[in-house]
């Protein structure tokens, strides 16, 4: 099931549901969201609900890692995770998710108490697929995973370099074809 992103909000508590196979596709949307999020006057919390998602690419995470980050900033609890797959446990474990998102399972949930999940509405998918935009959107969320571990540093230190490395490729390939055309035009 390709994915898609639905964000709701009820009182100044933001829930922020990802379904099916959720991937940097969505990203831009997602960080647009969360941008205006934290920055309305009501914000107090986020709940991202995992309930119904079968996958999250290393971006996204990335996106999710970030977004925790900044919420505890705000207001020094970090946001609830809603996960009752063990394989995406597995993989948020892994990325060192437990230190920066209090994961729970749906029942333990409904147990606290915690406010309702509103429907809400989908966030668009593919926005910004600039190539330039979505490489540092991919290079800012792959450091925030490398942030969170050793390990996650480990293994995307050489997809960051290697991006860098290109980002850097381009912009001399820019300078040069600006260089030629001005040449060309003080030629004639």
């Amino acid at each position: 099931m390709q994915g898609c992103i639905r964000a709701g909000d009820f009182k100044g508590t933001h829930v922020l549901r990802f379904l099916g196979d959720v991937r940097v596709s969505q990203c831009a949307a997602l960080d647009a969201y969360c941008e205006r999020m934290v920055r309305t006057a009501d914000f107090h919390a986020v709940v991202i609900d995992l309930e119904l998602t079968e996958n999250l690419d290393s971006t996204t995470l990335g996106c999710l890692a970030r977004l925790s980050i900044r919420v505890k900033k705000l207001n020094q609890r970090v946001p609830t995770l809603i996960c009752n797959s063990e394989n995406l446990r597995r993989i948020l474990a892994s990325m060192g998710f437990h230190d920066v998102f209090m994961i729970v399972d749906r029942a333990a949930y409904d147990a606290l108490s915690l406010p309702a999940l509103p429907e809400g509405i989908d966030l668009p998918a593919g926005t910004d697929l600039a190539i330039e935009s979505t490489r540092a959107r991919v290079i800012a969320a792959h450091k925030q995973l490398m942030a969170l571990s050793e390990a996650n540093a480990e293994t995307f230190r050489d997809l960051v370099a290697a991006l860098e490395n290109e980002h850097q490729s381009e912009l001399r390939e820019d300078d040069e074809m600006g260089r030629q055309a001005d040449h060309a035009a003080r030629a004639t």
